[in-house]
């Protein structure tokens, strides 16, 4: 196989002062879904998940030691790097208006440093969208980040309150992309999703953003910003296998009158202002399928670092049954048009 350039577009980081915030957060009285995982990742002594043998808190806080021995090993040229999810939202407006600002200049010297082998999506407080706004804008114009994560609700509420406005217009007019990530279901959707190890990527996360995808589109995000790019990872939350009936049953409920009137359909939002990425699923099929569903041009390759090893998500795309131009778009000409991120310089 000729050598390609490989983007991974969904790999995870932190840094101690968030770290040491969410383990405040875990021992703390909060009742979020949330608290499972962050006990696994940041305080072992509360740990019922089993996560915290697994050690991702160190793999989240390394950025150039392990992550480049393996994506060398493994022929990864690019991580585009988040900060992993809750993010800053699970915690009050100015701390995390504050954290997401410190993490964002972090970031941003890692990708000044090395920009050769790591990008980066901004973070923001949404409980605060005309900080988050400012924020926003200076992660673009000034740190030269490449777009934007947000790790699904805050506090409950979702980006189709216009409350969050000032956020998505932001965001529309900086054309940089808003990549949706999965956190545990809000208190209002986390019922069943609490037992049998449901609540996050099993299941839970898939609900979660699914939920927060179709509540944007039918309650006509869309129509008012329609040049609005999300990205959601996970070949697309069950999105993709689920639009046809999405969109037959919008249409039904529109025409009696029981959700609200917008321009498009569901699927033509989706083909218009969705992209995925395959992180964390690893299965030629699904992948076949969402190329075909969504077109070539709005799919991408991720790995799920360190969630996810890095060595099966490349032979999985490796032995993808695509032809080779799908492979370059898939490997990384999408990331390097749709998070600007600049060609090698032998493409």
């Amino acid at each position: 196989m000729t050598r390609i350039r490989r983007i991974a577009t969904e790999e995870a980081f932190s840094i101690p002062e968030v770290a040491e915030a969410l383990r405040d957060v875990v021992r703390g009285p909060s009742q979020s879904l949330d608290r499972l995982l962050c006990a696994g990742i940041y305080d072992a002594e509360s740990d019922t998940t089993g996560y915290a043998r697994m050690s991702f808190l160190d793999g989240l806080l390394d950025i150039e030691g392990e992550r480049l021995r393996q994506m060398d090993e493994f022929g990864v040229d690019v991580q585009l790097l988040s900060l992993t999810a809750p993010g800053v939202q699970m915690f009050d407006a100015d701390t995390a208006t504050d954290l997401a600002a410190l993490a964002n200049d972090y970031l941003a010297d890692v990708c000044a440093r090395r920009p050769d082998r790591f990008a980066g999506l901004a973070s923001f407080a949404p409980h605060s969208p005309k900080r988050a706004a400012r924020e926003m804008e200076r992660a673009i114009t000034e740190l030269k980040l490449n777009g934007f994560m947000v790790n699904s609700h805050t506090y409950g509420e979702y980006l189709d309150d216009p409350k969050f406005w000032p956020i998505l217009e932001t965001a529309e007019a900086l054309d940089r992309v808003l990549y949706i990530h999965p956190r545990a279901a809000s208190d209002t959707l986390k019922g069943p999703l609490q037992d049998y190890g449901m609540d996050s990527a099993m299941w839970g996360y898939g609900v979660e953003v699914g939920t927060h995808v179709v509540r944007m589109m039918a309650g006509g995000v869309f129509d008012r910003f329609p040049n609005l790019k999300i990205c959601i990872g996970h070949m697309g939350e069950a999105i993709p296998f689920w639009i046809w009936r999405i969109a037959f049953m919008n249409k039904r409920a529109q025409q009696i009158g029981l959700a609200r009137k917008t321009e498009l359909t569901m699927d033509e939002y989706f083909q218009r202002n969705f992209l995925i990425t395959t992180s964390g699923v690893e299965d030629p099929l699904a992948l076949r399928y969402s190329i075909d569903k969504l077109g070539v041009d709005n799919v991408m390759w991720a790995i799920d670092y360190p969630y996810q090893p890095t060595q099966p998500a490349v032979e999985f795309m490796d032995a993808a049954p695509l032809d080779a131009e799908e492979m370059a778009k898939v490997y990384h000409r999408n990331a390097e048009r749709v998070f600007h991120i600049a060609p090698a310089k032998d493409d």
